[in-house]
């Protein structure tokens, strides 16, 4: 649900510094996770936007991202090949390759036999490839006319995912965390009328909150208004089914 051009949440910078805060309102917790901000190389357990045409370029082949599933635990080229019973010479190959884009990181080596092995890991629990990859192509070209259509809300999260792409390397360079808030929920809704009440209260409530907490997006005069802009996305979906029923 896109609520127009409003002004932009800006929450209280010292509760969120290098910290990506989830909100699951399923069991009401809070959960603090690493944000990736490398453009290179991502913590071990954050999430790695792939925003670079090389990099992706690299990842997408079916035998490495098998590699990257089985190296969540540390091992050697040489194990990969065994375990996947395949030459070893290929499986350096591909491991090389991860490791030279940054979607490996050494792990220590062992002996095995006569030989020393490198052990090599995963540098991120998954990963997402960034709109900015495809160009104009990727990137919506103004807005739907149905602001409630699917469309509309896809190009919203592009936008959104290539920005946050952008900032990811900005930070990355300034070596800092991004600050960043996530709220996410599972709801249900036995009508359209009760879907549309919840969708315009919702709307109401996060305008008081943005005009109480938040400084003016704009001055008086046009110009950028005080303090650091942030963009506050709201986005509600139908949860496919099969996705549905594998949660139960």
């Amino acid at each position: 649900m896109w609520l127009g051009p409003l002004k932009p949440f800006c929450p209280d910078p010292g509760a969120l510094i290098d910290k990506y805060i989830c909100l699951d309102m399923r069991n009401i917790r809070w959960c603090n996770a690493p944000m990736n901000v490398a453009a290179n190389a991502a913590p071990s357990g954050a999430w790695d936007l792939v925003a670079d045409m090389n990099r992706a370029s690299a990842l997408l082949h079916p035998l490495r991202l098998r590699i990257l599933d089985a190296l969540r635990e540390p091992d050697s080229a040489s194990g990969l090949a065994r375990r996947f019973r395949l030459p070893r010479q290929k499986m350096n190959y591909h491991v090389r390759e991860l490791a030279r884009t940054h979607f490996l990181e050494r792990a220590g080596q062992r002996r095995r036999r006569n030989m020393i092995e490198r052990r090599y890991r995963t540098t991120a629990q998954g990963y997402v490839l960034s709109p900015e990859l495809l160009g104009r192509m990727g990137l919506p070209h103004g807005h739907a006319v149905d602001v409630f259509s699917a469309a509309y809300l896809l190009g919203i999260m592009a936008a959104a995912q290539a920005e946050l792409a952008r900032a990811s390397r900005e930070a990355s360079a300034q070596r800092k965390r991004l600050t960043t808030l996530s709220l996410s929920s599972e709801l249900r809704f036995e009508s359209a009328e009760q879907r549309a009440k919840f969708a315009e209260e919702l709307r109401h409530s996060v305008i008081e909150v943005i005009g109480r907490y938040a400084s003016p997006h704009t001055a008086a005069d046009g110009s950028a208004g005080p303090g650091r802009p942030y963009r506050l996305v709201l986005g509600c979906y139908p949860i496919p089914p099969k996705i549905a029923a594998d949660e139960k």
